[in-house]
C-alpha cells in the first residue's frame, strides 16, 4: 500500500492516486474520461456525456435528504502539463510520480505536503475532482439530489464550460472545487482572453565570419498566471528577449530562432534563443552576459533562487534573421505589457487586471507572440486588450483576440455562500474570508446557460499549480473534505 493511500480521507486520496496514473493533460482526456465514466457505471450510477465530451453523474438523494435543494459537484478532468527541462516525462503516456514531503518554515513549524517528481501534480483540479468521486462512492454521506459534472479542458480554453448545453443538468446549487486556498471562500472570477501576434519572418545569409550560439534561461519558479501573476515571478520570455535585445544593439548578434514558455496561462520558466556573432564579438558577449546574469540574481534572487542562463556553441547556422524583423520582433515583445495592470479598489489584496506573455514561437516562417488577459471588469480587459494591441500593430503584426469568457459576478446575496461561511464558522471557530479570485474559474461561463444557478467555490491549499512546484497541503484537504460533507448536509429544502 502507497503512502498517499493511507492519508486520510482514505477515499479521496486513493483516487487521487488512481488519477495520477492515469494521462489527462489537457486535450487528451479520453483516458481520464473513459475510467470515470466505467467506474461510475460499476457503481450503478447513471452516468451521460454530451457532445463536447463533460460528464455528468446522478446519484439519488440520501434517505431523509429527498427535499432538499438538488446540488451540481463540479470539477475538470484536465491538468496542465508542465515539467522540468532535465524531465523526460511524457505527459501522454506517463503516470504522474506523487510523493509526500515534509517542510519547515521560518518559524520551525512542520507540514506535509503532496507533490511530483520533476512535474505538476494534477492537484489542480485533481483533489476537487476526487472530492465530487469520493461522495459518489460512499454509502454514508447525507446528501440531496446529486450530480457531479466534470468538464474538460478547462485549463486550454474552457471548451467544455463553453459547450455546457441548457437544460442538460437539473441542479439548482454549484459547488466549484478549483479553488486553492483553504479558508477562502469565492464568489467571483476574473474573465479573459488570448491575445496571438504573428509576425512574418525574413531570412538573410549568414554572414561570413560568424559563431553560432544558443542562449538559454532556465530555473525560473513559473506558476499561474493568475494566482501567482501578483507574487514577482520573473517571466523568462521578456528576461531572455531583454538580454537579446541589447546583444543584437552593443554586439550585432543575429538570431535564428527563438522560443520560450509553453502555456498562454502558466507564468513561463524557460526560454532559448539560437543566433550567430561575429567571432570578435563573441568575448564581448560572454561578459555581458555575465553581468546580466549577476544583475538578475541581485534583483530577482530572493524570489528567482535558481535562475541560470547557458551559452553552448551548437551546429553552423546557414541563415539567419533579417535585421529589421529581429529589431521589429525584439522590440515589441520588449513594449508589450506583462504582469499586473491594476489591483482592485474594491477588494484589497485582489488584482484587477494582468497580462501574461506566455509563449513565443518560431513556426516555420512565422513567429508567434501568445498571451492571456485578465481582468475581474470587462473595461479592464478592453483596456490591456488595446494596448497589446496597439504594440503589436505598430509592429507591423498580425493581432487577434480569442476564446474570451466573461467574469463570475459575485452575487452579495447568494444563498448557497451563507451556508458555506456559517457552517465553516461552526466547523473551525474561524470566519472564513470571501473572496474574488484573479483565475478563470468557469462559472462565469456556466451563467450562460444556466443563469439561475447559486454557486460557490471552495478548496484544499495548493501552491504554484501550472509549474513543477505544484504541492497541495494534505492538512488542508481533510479540512476542504469535512466542509464539503458539512456543506452537502446543510444545504436547504426546496422552496
Amino acid at each position: 500500500m502507497s503512502k498517499l493511500s493511507q492519508l486520510k480521507p482514505t477515499m479521496l486520496w486513493q483516487l487521487f492516486e488512481k488519477i495520477c496514473s492515469i494521462p489527462h493533460p489537457s486535450k487528451h482526456e479520453q483516458q481520464i474520461s473513459a475510467w470515470i465514466q466505467g467506474w461510475a457505471r460499476d457503481l450503478g450510477l447513471v452516468v451521460k456525456e454530451d457532445k463536447v465530451g463533460n460528464i455528468a453523474i446522478s446519484k439519488p438523494a440520501t434517505q431523509g435528504y429527498e427535499n432538499r435543494q438538488a446540488v451540481i459537484l463540479q470539477a475538470h478532468m484536465d491538468m496542465v502539463p508542465q515539467k522540468n527541462s532535465d524531465n523526460n516525462h511524457d505527459f501522454l503516456t506517463d503516470p504522474i510520480k506523487p510523493y509526500i514531503n515534509t517542510e519547515t518554515d521560518a518559524n520551525g513549524i512542520s507540514s506535509d505536503w503532496v507533490t511530483a517528481e520533476g512535474t505538476t501534480l494534477g492537484a489542480d483540479n485533481g483533489i476537487g475532482l476526487c472530492s465530487a468521486l469520493a461522495v459518489l462512492a460512499s454509502n454514508d454521506i447525507p446528501h440531496g439530489p446529486l450530480e457531479v459534472l466534470v468538464t474538460i479542458d478547462e485549463e486550454a480554453g474552457m471548451t467544455g464550460a463553453f459547450g455546457l448545453q441548457p437544460d442538460w443538468l437539473a441542479g439548482e446549487i454549484l459547488i466549484n472545487t478549483d479553488s486553492e486556498q483553504e479558508g477562502e471562500v469565492y464568489m467571483g472570477c476574473a474573465g479573459g482572453i488570448d491575445g496571438e501576434a504573428t509576425f512574418d519572418l525574413s531570412f538573410i545569409d549568414v554572414p561570413a565570419d560568424h559563431q553560432s550560439f544558443n542562449l538559454s534561461i532556465s530555473g525560473l519558479k513559473g506558476g499561474h498566471s493568475g494566482v501567482d501573476i501578483h507574487t514577482g515571478r520573473a517571466n523568462a520570455n521578456k528576461l531572455l528577449v531583454r538580454f537579446l535585445l541589447d546583444a543584437a544593439t552593443n554586439h550585432g548578434i543575429k538570431l535564428t530562432e527563438l522560443n520560450g514558455g509553453s502555456l498562454r496561462n502558466a507564468i513561463p520558466r524557460e526560454a532559448n534563443a539560437s543566433f550567430v556573432i561575429a567571432k570578435q564579438d563573441v568575448d564581448a558577449l560572454k561578459c555581458s552576459l555575465a553581468q546580466y546574469l549577476s544583475m538578475l540574481k541581485t534583483t530577482l534572487g530572493s524570489i528567482e533562487t535558481g535562475i541560470e542562463m547557458m551559452l553552448i556553441s551548437p551546429e553552423t547556422f546557414e541563415q539567419c534573421w533579417s535585421n529589421d524583423i529581429q529589431k521589429t520582433i525584439l522590440r515589441a515583445i520588449n513594449a508589450c505589457p506583462n504582469g499586473v495592470i491594476r489591483m482592485s479598489d474594491d477588494i484589497e489584496g485582489i488584482v484587477e487586471t494582468s497580462t501574461n506573455l506566455g509563449v513565443i514561437r518560431c513556426k516555420g516562417r512565422k513567429f508567434v507572440v501568445m498571451s492571456l488577459l485578465r481582468s475581474l471588469h470587462d473595461d479592464g480587459r478592453m483596456e490591456i486588450q488595446t494596448m497589446i494591441q496597439s504594440v503589436f500593430e505598430l509592429a507591423g503584426a498580425n493581432i487577434k483576440f480569442s476564446g474570451g469568457y466573461p467574469g463570475w459576478k459575485p452575487d452579495t446575496s447568494s444563498a448557497i455562500m451563507k451556508v458555506v461561511r456559517d457552517t465553516y464558522q461552526g466547523l473551525f471557530n474561524n470566519v472564513p474570508e470571501i473572496m474574488v479570485i484573479h483565475a478563470g474559474l468557469e462559472c462565469g461561463l456556466f451563467k450562460t446557460a444556466y443563469p439561475k444557478w447559486d454557486m460557490v467555490s471552495f478548496g484544499p491549499t495548493i501552491k504554484f499549480p501550472h509549474s513543477p512546484d505544484e504541492k497541495v497541503d494534505i492538512a488542508t484537504v481533510d479540512q476542504y473534505w469535512q466542509l464539503l460533507l458539512a456543506v452537502l448536509a446543510a444545504i436547504p429544502v426546496k422552496n
